[in-house]
């Protein structure tokens, strides 16, 4: 026998003694993966809207901002460079904006943006005491007593 195949017989020996060990180690809980549930269309599009325009659209833990006065117009036009249905768009403005981050940002004199984040007016006294009485709304809904 020669060294070429001593090297050759010592790399079989040596894994042949790796897998006998992994074969007998202790075999861990295998969770079995969960099917994935189907996301809703909503959330891919602000995630979306989020990736495009990241200054209108701060993820969470960041606030939310006030937008722009129809600012949903300026979504519109863009729905079908996004490749958003205009439907499915309607529906993640809504939900961006009908909830109490949303509502909570909306406060007097607060700026609020444009799809680039730039400046495009202000939250007037009458918007924000809108805004309180649609929260203050939700609430009682949702805890009637």
């Amino acid at each position: 026998m020669g060294f070429e195949q001593l090297a050759s017989l010592k790399d079989q020996l040596a894994q042949q003694a790796k897998a006998e060990k992994l074969a007998k180690q202790p075999k861990k809980n295998i969770v079995p993966a969960r099917k994935a549930e189907p996301v809703n269309p909503v959330v891919l599009t602000i995630r979306q809207l989020q990736k495009h325009f990241p200054k209108a659209f701060p993820k969470n833990p960041a606030p939310k901002l006030p937008m722009k006065i129809g600012i949903h117009r300026d979504l519109l036009e863009q729905s079908e460079q996004l490749g958003i249905s205009r439907k499915t768009l309607r529906e993640a403005i809504k939900t961006w904006c009908w909830g109490n981050r949303y509502w909570a940002c909306v406060v007097e004199d607060a700026v609020r943006v444009d799809l680039t984040g730039e400046e495009a007016g202000r939250v007037t006294k009458e918007d924000a005491a809108q805004a309180r009485g649609l929260e203050a709304k939700r609430l009682k809904n949702k805890n009637p007593a």
